[in-house]
């Protein structure tokens, strides 16, 4: 049995299938990367995993347990955790605050100073622990992003879902930013992980799955999926190599 497993999954709106029939798996502790171009599909896959959608049909699964149908709250106490690509942050709270908001409410629901330590942890792992008292509005952009993994970290997921985290970094952020994802996966946890930046995605996951029209059209080893002529295609006027 896979750790996560994703059979057929359907989500339509309308006329248009975002998601058409996709399936692949994840074994526990792998790093998968997600790719595809602008408007293939691929933050609605993962709105589906994470609950943030109902899906249409298939079934989803993590640890043999059915994940749609569930609501995200049920789906975070199973071991399930993301990120966005907007950010999306408390500004009138304190880092902490915003971080002990998943301690409470991810797999082990923490309380009072529980939380607080595992919020603090959290945000030790993004580099963000000296500016723990202070408000979140105050973060530039890149922290608040920090900010936002900081939180999916504190739910203590099994399953971590990162929508283009890196997105936006300058390359000493971009090179910091790798390293962390990689310690994380090193730590046993699993990732998947959407991103358009390919240096990062060649760095970090061995196998990629490839969506495009809302249809799979690779599961591979990332360098072979790279010079696969659907993949090549599907990016036509999109730089593969940036």
């Amino acid at each position: 049995m896979s750790f996560l497993s994703i059979n057929n999954a359907v989500k339509q709106f309308g006329g248009l299938k975002a998601v058409n029939n996709v399936s692949f798996h994840v074994e526990k502790g792998e790093i998968i990367g997600l790719l595809g171009p602008n408007g293939s599909g691929k933050t609605t896959l993962i709105n589906l995993i994470s609950g943030a959608l109902p899906a249409t049909a298939g079934e989803i699964s993590l640890n043999g347990q059915k994940l749609n149908g569930l609501s995200r709250d049920k789906i975070a106490r199973h071991g399930v955790a993301r990120t966005f690509q907007l950010v999306r942050i408390l500004p009138s709270l304190t880092l902490t605050e915003n971080v002990m908001i998943s301690a409470v409410f991810g797999r082990n629901a923490h309380w009072g100073d529980t939380a607080k330590q595992v919020a603090a942890e959290a945000l030790d792992k993004v580099g963000l622990s000296a500016r723990a008292a202070m408000s979140a509005g105050d973060l530039t952009y890149i922290d608040q992003k920090r900010l936002e993994l900081a939180r999916a970290l504190a739910a203590e997921p099994e399953l971590l879902l990162l929508d283009e985290w890196l997105a936006g970094l300058n390359p000493t952020e971009l090179e910091e930013g790798i390293s962390l994802i990689s310690d994380l996966r090193d730590s046993g946890l699993t990732i998947l992980m959407v991103e358009h930046i390919i240096d990062a995605v060649r760095a970090l996951c061995p196998r990629v799955v490839v969506m495009n029209s809302g249809q799979l059209i690779a599961d591979e080893a990332t360098d072979k999926a790279l010079t696969d002529p659907a993949v090549v295609n599907a990016y036509l006027g999109e730089d593969v190599d940036a």
